[in-house]
């Protein structure tokens, strides 16, 4: 086992607020109270020590893709995107035939059961065709129970979130169904009203799926579904930071409405995140990715993105002028809450895995620890 570890001098960010020339104490893969005789002590003054990022929602990264890559894609992803802060990530599947995402699940199953990834997210096929984004329209369905049951089962108790257009027939069903088996029902890729969203709340639906993104815009007669995920306590709201997705009025709107203690940045990244532009496949749909931007060859529908979460955490901080501590409950704290995770991840409590990100002033990444050993370095000299 490696040495226990010290980082000292760090502005620390703990759930009670932040702590000016704190200390993180490392035992083994577990966050420490006290330090062992013979620690390592590592001096981190003039950075800030945050909790490892957790993204509920990412379809892939450095070349690699969730839904159709190999055991080994699937883990050069993973790994990427903790390169970048994400200690801890939900598999996400794009839409496809539904013996495919089965077989899929079961693939992914057995990385989460490995401890590779945190889950598994079915983003479609219950989705709408009228708010489809990069989802192959031919292969939508509404949303059967049975059939989400399949995708449940296929998944042997992995199965994270299934993304749903609940206005659908079968949807509010669904909903129910995924409650009953502790999954999370998100509202997504949805034409619902204020009205029919409601609904799905009061049914059970806790997430919304990439609010503002592939739903109606906020109508004064008609609020539609943003006004009914933002106003409900018991919504979390996924956003997506990478100055495309977002207008930083609606970010500023869904943190003014929602509070921080209610979102969750994601990345709904796709292969090229963490790699570079050029052509992809999302699913079965080809995507150019072109200045970091991923948009369908056909029709030019943004699909996905190439986010990664260390560049959500410094763009919430410098550009849309967060608080650290309510971008850390974002980042972190709130997606391993809705995971079920919150005491392992989270947060750097004793205890806790030893899952943290150093960042620099200018909160840029320098170091990644995942469960008490570097994925970087931060060779602070």
């Amino acid at each position: 086992m490696a040495p226990s570890k010290v980082l000292a001098g760090a502005r620390v960010v703990l759930p009670t607020g932040t702590v000016d020339d704190g200390r993180v104490i490392v035992d083994g893969t577990r966050i420490a109270d006290t330090a062992p005789p013979g620690a390592d002590v590592l001096d981190v003054s003039g950075h800030w020590v945050v909790p490892g990022f957790v993204d509920i929602h990412n379809h892939g990264g450095g070349g690699a893709s969730f839904t159709g890559g190999t055991p080994e894609d699937i883990l050069k992803g993973v790994e990427t995107h903790r390169r970048h802060g994400t200690t801890t990530v939900v598999a996400s599947a794009v839409t496809g035939e539904l013996d495919f995402l089965a077989r899929r699940a079961g693939v992914l199953a057995e990385l989460a059961q490995q401890g590779d990834v945190a889950g598994i997210h079915f983003e479609g096929p219950f989705i709408s065709p009228c708010r489809k984004g990069a989802h192959d329209e031919q292969l939508l369905r509404d949303p059967d129970p049975a059939e989400v049951r399949k995708l449940v089962d296929a998944a042997h108790g992995h199965a994270k979130m299934v993304t749903l257009a609940t206005e659908l027939p079968g949807g509010l069903d669904s909903v129910r169904l995924l409650a009953e088996h502790g999954v999370i029902a998100a509202v997504g890729h949805t034409d619902a009203t204020y009205e029919q969203t409601l609904q799905a709340i009061d049914a059970g639906a806790t997430v919304a799926t990439h609010l503002f993104n592939a739903m109606p815009p906020l109508g004064h007669r008609s609020p539609g579904p943003i006004a009914a995920l933002l106003e409900d306590e018991r919504i979390t709201v996924e956003l997506i930071n990478d100055g495309t997705h977002l207008h930083p009025a609606s970010l500023q709107l869904a943190f003014h409405h929602a509070g921080a203690a209610r979102v969750a940045f994601i990345t709904d990244a796709m292969d090229a995140a963490g790699f570079g532009d050029g052509r992809y496949l999302l699913g079965p749909m080809e995507v150019e990715v072109a200045d970091g931007v991923a948009r369908l060859v056909e029709g030019g529908s943004i699909a996905g993105s190439t986010l990664t979460l260390d560049r959500a955490f410094k763009r919430a901080v410098t550009v849309d002028g967060l608080p650290v501590e309510d971008v850390v409950a974002a980042i972190s704290a709130n997606p391993a809450r809705l995971l079920g995770l919150a005491d392992r991840v989270g947060s750097l409590e004793p205890g806790r895995d030893a899952d943290l990100v150093v960042l620099d002033d200018a909160f840029d990444l320098v170091g990644v620890m995942r469960r008490g050993e570097w994925v970087v370095d931060p060779q602070l000299g």
